[in-house]
């Protein structure tokens, strides 16, 4: 199977959106101020066809498998999210609700935020392509740390990024829950 990671485009919402939200789970409902799934959906949309918070089309990249988006990337630079976490809390204050999203990365590293694959193709190394490519990415800026966060209790999930190489270096909490945050130095 040819894939394609290629920079996401406004257009792409639709089917990125869905990815994105797998991957974070309840995270989605507290950047959205919503509860009720479509509402959720609909304001990740408008959140990947912005240009100012993290899950911007400029910070997600899209894999695409046979004309298909078979799965995302969202890659930033912890010194950008502070910004694009503000923008988002400025949004939601003028819609009447008050959040505080907490800092998911350092200000010296890359940050892994999302990598979602669609289940249908599942299994196909589309993740392990997404996750070389944010590592050729980080390369041809020079290099640093690359990091990702990953919850305690997903021990396949902590075994894999092993295998790629992150290692554990401390604990993170997001939204009250326990996180590793792991990082792999990438020349």
């Amino acid at each position: 199977m040819n894939i394609i990671i290629r920079q996401a485009r406004p257009e792409d919402a639709e089917k990125a959106a869905p990815l994105i939200i797998n991957a974070i789970g309840d995270i989605a409902n507290h950047m959205t101020a919503q509860q009720e799934p479509e509402a959720v959906l609909k304001k990740v949309e408008e959140m990947v066809r912005g240009e100012h918070t993290r899950h911007s089309y400029r910070s997600t990249y899209t894999a695409a498998a046979n004309g298909d988006i078979a799965g995302i990337l969202v890659l930033y630079h912890g010194n950008q999210a502070e910004d694009l976490d503000l923008y988002l809390i400025e949004q939601l204050k003028k819609q009447g609700h008050e959040r505080t999203i907490e800092p998911e990365a350092h200000a010296d590293e890359w940050y892994i935020d999302t990598v979602s694959v669609d289940p249908k193709y599942q299994g196909q190394g589309i993740g392990s392509k997404l996750f070389d490519f944010a590592e050729k990415l980080v390369a041809a800026q020079g290099g640093g740390k690359l990091s990702l966060n990953v919850d305690v209790d997903k021990e396949g999930a902590i075994r894999l990024y092993k295998r790629l190489g992150y290692s554990i270096s401390e604990p993170w909490t997001i939204l009250g829950e326990p996180f590793h945050h792991m990082v792999k130095m990438i020349p």
